[in-house]
């Protein structure tokens, strides 16, 4: 199956929800996608086809974690989970970044990643950028390499693929 089928296969199961959460937001549902285990499973083996020279996956809690472990699985690499603070009960490394409204932290365990390791983001959408910049941060303190990311949707007109130095691989623009 072509990238252009696959695309529109999964993009056929994400629902636009206009004015959620709030006025003026055009909400991309993907929850039906996920409730369709052929779409799933269409999603995540797109996803983990860009891995193969990776040695781990790195993904943002919450959404993240749906595609981030399930991309490991199926790719056969370790996954290292980014948490919100005080979730993580041993020593951390801590990134502070900005969102639209406000700031927001990632930290990772210091010893979740062997250095000289190379790490892929995956997450579940791309918007302004600041998680996948955090997170560059973080694994470049454990000493390894963040050498991609991976989203199901990029929302375009934010921009947050400028100004990075990793590869970006999007299913769905929009």
């Amino acid at each position: 199956m072509n990238s252009e089928e696959v695309k529109r296969i999964i993009t056929e199961k994400i629902y636009d929800i206009p004015d959620f959460p709030t006025e003026g937001v055009l909400f991309k549902d993907i929850t039906p996608l996920l409730a369709d285990r052929d779409t799933l499973k269409l999603t995540i083996e797109w996803m983990a086809g860009h891995l193969t020279d990776v040695d781990y996956v790195i993904s943002p809690e919450a959404r993240g974690f749906i595609f981030g472990t399930a991309v490991a699985y199926s790719a056969g690499k370790g996954f290292v989970p980014l948490r919100k603070p005080g979730k993580l009960p041993r020593e951390v490394y801590r990134e502070t970044y900005g969102l639209e409204y406000g700031t927001d932290e990632l930290q990772m365990h210091i010893d979740a990643l062997p250095a000289g390791a190379r790490v892929a983001f995956v997450d579940d959408v791309m918007a302004t950028g600041g998680t996948l910049k955090a997170c560059q941060k973080l694994v470049a303190s454990a000493g390894a390499t963040l050498v991609r990311s991976i989203f199901l949707l990029e929302i375009d007109f934010l921009e947050g693929r400028n100004g990075l130095d990793i590869g970006v691989h999007s299913l769905i623009n929009c």
